[in-house]
């Protein structure tokens, strides 16, 4: 086996095993692309997966293809102080990206298609389009988008149409019509219309017979209509599908100066125009055209990628269900969680005990009404949040807003630069502004990632700081879809330096006392990291039981790696536990041979981070908003939070059990890197979204019976020190 090294001059003159995050990245892809492939799945949740592969795909040659081929173009000096090829690692993309393609084409063809077919939904091309329905289209076309399209004929090089940055468009064939008709004489044209999928949904219903379903493609309506709506004078020969992906990195000037938030607006009206990243043509077209094509938008052979016949497969998130349901996922509504969301005073509920929320399987309730409460609660002085992604509709700003009308002290930080977010965020941020709320936004060259936030109360005249700390944003939205836990807590120790961190990002002076109990980015996180697992190699080595258990959406940070190469080397055993892409290869002799990876893609996105370390029987639990990246453990402000209470502590571990039993969705993250299911012994089926799910459930009934027997719902005070250490830094 060909291992890919990378050697990271940054740390050691070394090259360990280790796969490019960018290949990687595609691996994890291509496990969404299984589920859209496995029979066990629902079709239109099988359907919605090809929808969010394609979705992850085009993020990813926007940004991630992008920037290797700025990399590739900066010339060879420049290119040789980089730790990897750009052109090799392109070559690698297309290559990986071809193959997942003809697998994409091979699953919609020959599995989706005919199990539609087999529920009497059709999906026609107009070769089989009945009277009524040609008739229908034809109508559709001049109503609806004849004033769409945007035909251009082109001329001899001399019109060049600018291609919307993921706008569909058909590349055209034509042939002047001769009046003598000899076809030798006629001339061919190209041209470009566009295919109105940014107005019209892609997918539309026809006038059907009976039980049947009867849909066609946009792209469809406009390959008929062309002929005899538009270019009057020539017969269409031939059309093939062509989409354009633009560059959509802002490359803002991160100096230590001027006006980060005004650059960035400015910056946003550029993403759409930026330069081509990914040029995607039908596999069918004729060279001539693609040659054509590649001289007219002047492209390389880097920027082209061959599909089928369509393109913008994330528009399959529109695809309609017809109202059955017994093809989509059982619907599993969140679980209440009555001791926060029924409480009379959820401050009162919060100075008895910790609480760990888990959504998408409980409530986020219990978070809305924190903020909801507070912003009402004649003893609430002060809030203040991070604010990473915002919904377009949140409950969670409306209270803020109201907070400050009550007379509170409101401050937000809005991080600008969350990628694709930026203008929702830009837009928050002027409305809270505007609403009297104290809004600081992003620090030039740092991105704030924490999902923290602060409530001060006065009680009994004196101060009480109530926080909350996340894996995940505070986003109403995606809480639906993203397996987070939340940490909610009175405990001094972790709010008082959650105060102080709130007191940095306020004023950007260094706190002037350490972080003893978080792990914050900037500050303590990578040594912290670091020491535990050096501590868990000095356990080991000495003969001792080493063992750590890791949760993240990423791992490709080049030292982290090491050291865990390292700790793999002195017998300490690692169980990892990562969604995304995963840059240390397991199984290899003397790098990884004690090291298991698994990754799980179920119908929620997994994106809890959990660190577990053995640390000689006391053992040190975190719940973290950081992956092991670069970027997150180097240039970002990130938090790690240590969880105290006992019963959050087991229940930590009980999630963590249930992942690693998992043998329906775990999928091996090995050298071979096939994304093999994990196949556990045995009978029973371990899934762990619905175990995990059914966890809760018992563990609501639990407490349902003994409120019922006793009147009292709430579990014993864990507040403070009992039977938690806190860890030594």
């Amino acid at each position: 086996m060909d291992y890919s090294t990378i050697k990271s001059t940054r740390y050691n003159e070394k090259s360990i095993p280790y796969i490019h995050r960018d290949i990687s990245w595609l691996d994890f892809n291509y496990r969404v692309l299984q589920e859209a492939m496995d029979p066990s799945v629902p079709l239109f949740e099988r359907i919605k997966f090809l929808a969010i592969y394609s979705n992850n795909l085009d993020e990813f040659f926007r940004v991630r293809v992008a920037n290797n081929r700025n990399l590739f173009r900066i010339g060879k000096k420049t290119r040789k102080k980089l730790d990897f090829d750009p052109k090799h690692i392109l070559k690698e993309v297309v290559q990986k990206v071809n193959d997942q393609q003809l697998i994409f084409n091979d699953i919609f063809e020959n599995q989706i298609i005919p199990e539609l077919k087999s529920h009497q939904i059709h999906l026609l091309d107009r070769s089989h389009l009945s009277e009524i329905q040609m008739e229908f289209i034809d109508n559709y076309f001049k109503e609806h988008l004849l004033p769409f399209v945007q035909p251009v004929l082109l001329v001899d090089f001399k019109v060049r149409p600018f291609l919307n940055n993921g706008a569909l468009y058909l590349a055209t064939l034509l042939e002047e019509q001769a009046d003598n008709g000899d076809e030798d004489q006629r001339e061919h044209e190209y041209a470009i219309v566009k295919i109105p999928s940014d107005h019209l949904s892609r997918f539309i219903q026809l006038p059907s017979i009976g039980e049947k379903k009867d849909l066609i493609m946009l792209d469809d309506i406009v390959r008929h209509s062309i002929d005899n709506y538009l270019f009057p004078g020539f017969n269409i020969v031939n059309s093939f599908s062509i989409k354009l992906t633009r560059d959509a990195e802002l490359y803002i000037d991160d100096e230590y100066s001027g006006d980060l938030v005004e650059k960035i607006k400015k910056s946003l009206s550029k993403r759409n125009v930026g330069p081509a990243s990914r040029f995607v043509y039908d596999r069918n077209m004729p060279s001539e055209m693609l040659d054509y094509l590649m001289k007219l938008f002047e492209l390389d052979n880097f920027d082209l990628l061959e599909e089928g016949r369509y393109h913008n497969n994330f528009d399959f998130f529109q695809f309609p269900d017809f109202g059955l349901s017994h093809l989509k996922n059982k619907d599993l509504q969140p679980l209440p969680y009555p001791e926060l969301e029924d409480a009379d005073c959820i401050f009162s509920a919060l100075k008895e005990r910790d609480h760990l929320n888990h959504p998408p399987y409980q409530s986020y309730e219990s978070v809305i009404r924190l903020f909801e409460e507070a912003s009402t609660d004649p003893g609430v002085t002060h809030i203040k949040v991070v604010q990473y992604r915002v919904a377009q509709k949140s409950r969670i700003m409306d209270a803020l807003i109201k907070a400050v009308k009550m007379g509170k002290q409101v401050t937000v930080f809005i991080e600008v630069k969350a990628r694709f977010d930026e203008e929702m965020n830009l837009k928050w941020g002027e409305k809270l502004s505007r609403a009297g709320i104290n809004v600081h936004y992003s620090f030039p060259g740092l991105k704030v990632h924490s999902k923290i936030a602060l409530i001060r109360r006065v009680e009994n005249g004196d101060s009480q700081i109530y926080t909350y700390l996340s894996t995940g944003n505070f986003h109403e939205g995606t809480v639906k879809v993203y397996s987070d836990l939340g940490l909610f807590t009175a405990d001094d120790r972790i709010t008082s330096e959650v105060a102080r961190l709130f007191r940095f990002l306020e004023t950007v002076k260094l706190p002037q006392e350490n972080f003893d109990h978080l792990l914050v980015g900037q500050f303590n996180l990578r040594s912290e990291l670091t020491k535990m697992v050096k501590r868990e190699i000095q356990i080991a080595s000495g003969g001792k039981r080493g063992y750590i258990l890791l949760k993240m959406n990423s791992l490709q940070d080049p030292a982290m790696i090491e050291l865990l190469y390292e700790a793999n080397n002195a017998g300490v055993k690692i169980d990892l536990i990562v969604r995304g892409l995963c840059s240390l290869i397991p199984g290899i002799e003397g790098y990884s041979e004690n090291i298991k990876v698994i990754s799980i893609v179920d119908r929620y996105l997994e994106h809890s981070r959990v660190f577990i370390f053995n640390n000689g029987g006391d053992e040190k639990i975190y719940i973290s908003s950081a992956d092991w990246m670069v970027r997150n453990l180097s240039y970002r402000i990130e938090t790690i939070v240590p969880v105290y209470c006992p019963n959050l502590r087991k229940e930590i571990k009980d999630l963590m059990r249930i992942q690693l039993k998992d043998n329906v969705k775990a999928r091996w993250i090995d050298v071979e890197k096939t994304n093999a299911y994990r196949l556990g012994k045995g009978d029973l089926n371990i899934r762990t979204q619905h175990e995990t799910y059914y966890y809760y459930k018992r563990k609501l009934e639990t407490l349902t019976a003994r409120e019922s027997e006793s009147g009292d719902a709430s579990l014993p005070s864990e507040k403070g020190t009992p039977g938690a250490s806190p860890p030594s830094q």
